[in-house]
């Protein structure tokens, strides 16, 4: 099995998301939503690239604040398909703003988007994807399995052995207690 612990120590980018943030418990809705459209932008394409245009990302989808990019318009939406900084992918685009309004409506039903994870957890792979085809657009089991992981809610984001698994084997979120081993 390939490890992303085999590879991410000591690269400039690879390296510190693996270290603080990859498989890291998180519940700030902000944080979420950047997770997820990371992985939706990833699709297809390396991870290294993500990471490249991450601060680009950010910077064109105003800091991924649910609320700013909800209200995304067709304006915003020629803006990012012509920003050589991002992923400009029309499909990926749409699905990053349509899924920033589910966000909105998952505080009423919810909570919130950490609320929404909670009240779902724990479930297998297959039944996330289902859940998340049914609720958000773009996600498939790769984006669904790699969002799961990056959040700390499916196992697998590290080797057992990995200093950072060891550290994160007392992280507290509702969910980190069934699935750090």
């Amino acid at each position: 099995m390939n490890w992303y612990c085999d590879v991410a120590p000591g690269h400039p980018l690879h390296g510190p998301y693996h270290d603080t943030e990859y498989g890291v418990p998180v519940t700030d809705e902000t944080v979420l939503f950047e997770r997820l459209c990371l992985e939706i932008f990833q699709a297809g394409l390396s991870w290294l690239l993500v990471l490249k245009k991450r601060p680009a990302l950010n910077m064109a989808f105003a800091g991924f604040v649910v609320d700013r990019v909800a209200a995304f318009d067709d304006a915003d939406r020629v803006r990012l398909l012509a920003d050589t900084g991002i992923i400009r992918n029309r499909r990926k685009i749409d699905a990053v703003i349509r899924n920033a309004a589910t966000v909105q409506h998952l505080r009423d039903s919810h909570g919130g988007f950490a609320g929404w994870i909670v009240a779902h957890h724990p479930r297998d792979l297959d039944a996330w994807v289902k859940l998340f085809r049914a609720t958000f657009a773009f996600t498939g089991p790769e984006v669904v399995n790699e969002f799961l992981m990056s959040i700390g809610a499916l196992p697998g984001a590290h080797r057992p052995d990995c200093p950072v698994a060891v550290k994160l084997r007392g992280a507290d979120a509702p969910w980190s207690r069934d699935v750090i081993a």
